[in-house]
């Protein structure tokens, strides 16, 4: 598929999908969320990509969704063509680890598919919100929901209620974003983590993504049942093998993804 508002390249085992409509701010629409979801399909199946970096430019990493897209419908319109759950929810959907590299303004769908990625490493411009409230609805992607999970009660209330942005050094303090780093330092800093990422054992980077995920919906006893049962798990691969033999003979291992 040719791509008209993404780029998607290739760096080893790191695939880096970064939004392009400029003029836009990178607002969300419906071909622009597709063509994502095209990509994601694509990187999913191919095994010689380990991690994806997701991003878009320095001013607006994305500034929401596309408003004069969605400002027609009505409620049966919306809720039968549900323009997020085919394409939007590709991203928490995709089971590979994914990174959002955040610069600019994160806003609305922008901050909801920002936190759909793994987890995100921002840039010191980088700004994040939920404004919805000022359009006359809420958020739709999420944003209530994982915006209250990263940060808590209070400051999901205050900033989806008020609309007011969160700055990168808020966001981290918070714990919505993992790491802080200059901009220009923005895409080697993520291209390096996915570069780590991406070099280890693909299997268990994904069980381990698919661990840390379950564990939002389960007990504490739960989660830790469902983590040591997966961890037993392991040890029926090639790749625990090579790992803890590299590490007794003090040397790099060379995990097949087997």
């Amino acid at each position: 598929m040719a791509y008209k508002l993404i780029d998607l390249t290739r760096d080893g085992g790191v695939a880096i999908i970064q939004l392009d409509r400029p003029k836009a701010l990178n607002a969300l629409n419906t071909e622009m969320m597709s063509e994502v979801a095209d990509a994601l399909t694509t990187l999913e199946a191919d095994d010689g990509i380990g991690c994806v970096i997701l991003t878009g430019s320095e001013k607006a990493f994305a500034a929401g969704a596309d408003i004069k897209e969605m400002s027609d419908n009505n409620y049966l319109s919306i809720y039968k063509n549900d323009p997020f759950e085919e394409n939007h929810c590709s991203i928490e959907r995709f089971r590979k680890p994914i990174i959002a590299a955040v610069a600019g303004y994160a806003l609305g769908g922008g901050c909801e598919i920002a936190m759909m990625c793994d987890f995100i490493i921002a840039a010191d411009n980088a700004k994040f919100g939920q404004p919805e409230i000022n359009l006359g609805v809420m958020p739709g992607i999420g944003g209530t929901q994982r915006l209250m999970r990263a940060v808590g009660k209070a400051k999901a209330m205050d900033m989806c209620l008020t609309g007011r942005m969160m700055p990168a050094e808020e966001a981290e303090r918070a714990g919505l974003v993992s790491r802080i780093v200059k901009l220009d330092d923005l895409m080697s800093t993520a291209k390096e983590a996915a570069s780590k990422i991406a070099n280890q054992s693909q299997p268990v980077a994904m069980i381990t993504k698919e661990t840390v995920n379950a564990g939002f919906n389960m007990t504490l006893d739960q989660g830790i049942r469902f983590e040591r049962r997966l961890f037993q798990s392991l040890f029926t691969t090639q790749d625990q093998k090579e790992g803890m033999a590299a590490f007794i003979e003090k040397r790099k291992p060379h995990f097949k993804n087997k």
